[in-house]
């Protein structure tokens, strides 16, 4: 059993959701944690210009709303949003949290990556704790 782990979700992952999330409650210890996290990726600045004002910050809430729905206010979990590209922030997350696992969903693989989506497959070949796919 692990005593920390971190669960990366995104949106279009939305169907693997819940599933993760279990996967994850049944590795915790008793008196572990969970944390849900949601990767923002960076907006380039020649897009960002374009944008009405304040459309970051709409965005980082909409995030907030659906990482709050996607775990259902679970009192068992703790929501965390970055930024980065996901692989990257994914894995430094764990790293600067000491978390003992990641348990991450992994889309249908195109050729180019075939075996795993292209981030789980960066986080489990940087993670520096365990990492479990979940397809």
């Amino acid at each position: 059993m692990y005593k920390s782990i971190l669960v990366p979700i995104a949106t279009d992952h939305s169907p693997h959701a819940k599933a993760t999330l279990e996967v994850a409650r049944k590795l915790c210890s008793k008196g572990g944690k969970i944390v849900a996290l949601h990767v923002i990726e960076p907006m380039p600045n020649y897009v960002a210009q374009y944008l009405p004002e304040g459309q970051a910050e709409a965005s980082r809430k909409a995030a907030e709303e659906m990482l709050e729905q996607e775990t259902e206010g679970a009192k068992d979990i703790e929501l965390a949003l970055v930024s980065g590209a996901a692989g990257r922030a994914i894995t430094e997350y764990a790293d600067n949290h000491k978390m003992d696992l990641i348990v991450i969903a992994s889309h249908k693989p195109g050729l180019q990556d075939y075996f795993l989506g292209s981030t789980a497959a960066r986080v489990v070949r940087h993670a520096q704790c365990a990492v479990h796919v979940i397809r």
